[in-house]
């Protein structure tokens, strides 16, 4: 399976805790802990109510600087908090790239919870998405991965499925060339997480305390997020969110067909890139899981 990236530079305690003296003055002298390394950012602890994230490669540099010019306007008004920066960093001589300072969510990364859990959160991921997926100016950020057509991601999609990594490879293979054929979306490009799976969920005394992790931030196709049904929920969690949600797809009666798609998509990812983090790995093997289930759902 494939590594973590390596990081393309070092950001260790003593530097982002210069960083933050020199940027954020008001914020210096608090307690510096490291609690990951993910695949593109350092997250750091600081203090009680915060979190840095820095970037670790220079390919999440842009990502990085499209959550800060976009985020706080975004999620000013949606129903469930996010990692929108609070302060942004700027590239300096001590750190070439862009990083910010966000809220510290103290819940549970929804990876870690059981399946049968997340129903509590489907009411209000699916408040989320209603508030979030309006109609995006011309100028947004694009994304190569996220948010356009099922076709666009076909080669990846195949290279994983014959790799030997992806269970039930063959039904998983006509599943996603069924998928091939499922029409686009024709409305205008909504403002899209872009990479909605549980690690990037927070949970607390049962329910949806955050929503992170904003680095495939896009617009296009609301189906990328809308595969969330699979990726976090069972079969009552998924039937709870899509009543839950509002009536900007009622238009489109191939949505959720596309988003089951974009589900498969997902899954090969988890499943393919995991093996440092098996929680991931899990999330992958059970969303394919629920997808083979109840792959004759109704849509």
């Amino acid at each position: 399976m494939a590594n973590l990236p390596a990081a393309e530079i070092s950001a260790d305690a003593a530097l982002v805790s210069q960083l933050v003296r020199e940027q954020h003055p008001h914020l210096g002298g608090q307690d510096l802990e490291q609690v990951a390394s993910g695949w593109d950012n350092y997250i750091y602890r600081l203090g009680t109510e915060y979190a840095i994230r820095l970037p670790r490669r220079k390919s999440a540099a842009g990502l990085t600087a499209n959550e800060q010019r976009w985020l706080p306007q975004l999620t000013a008004d949606v129903p469930v908090p996010t990692s929108a920066p609070l302060f942004c960093g700027a590239p300096c001589e001590l750190y070439p790239w862009p990083w910010s300072i966000t809220v510290w969510f103290d819940g549970q990364d929804v990876s870690l919870s059981p399946r049968d859990r997340n129903v509590a959160l489907a009411e209000p991921l699916a408040g989320f998405l209603n508030a979030f997926h309006r109609p995006a100016p011309p100028d947004f950020p694009r994304n190569p991965f996220r948010g356009g057509p099922l076709s666009g991601r076909d080669e990846a999609v195949q290279g994983r499925l014959n790799s030997g990594m992806v269970p039930h490879a063959a039904r998983v293979q006509e599943l996603w060339e069924e998928a091939q054929d499922i029409p686009a979306w024709t409305g205008p490009p909504l403002w899209l997480h872009g990479d909605l799976h549980p690690a990037n969920l927070v949970a607390k005394d049962n329910t949806l305390q955050a929503v992170i992790d904003f680095g495939d931030l896009t617009a296009g196709d609301p189906a990328t997020d809308l595969a969330a049904a699979w990726l976090v929920f069972d079969a009552e969690g998924r039937d709870i969110f899509r009543r839950s949600l509002g009536s900007q797809y009622d238009g489109d009666p191939h949505v959720w067909e596309r988003a089951r798609g974009w589900a498969i998509c997902m899954a090969t990812i988890l499943l393919a890139n995991s093996d440092d983090a098996p929680g991931l790995y899990l999330v992958g093997s059970e969303t394919l899981m629920e997808i083979l289930t109840g792959d004759r759902e109704r849509f």
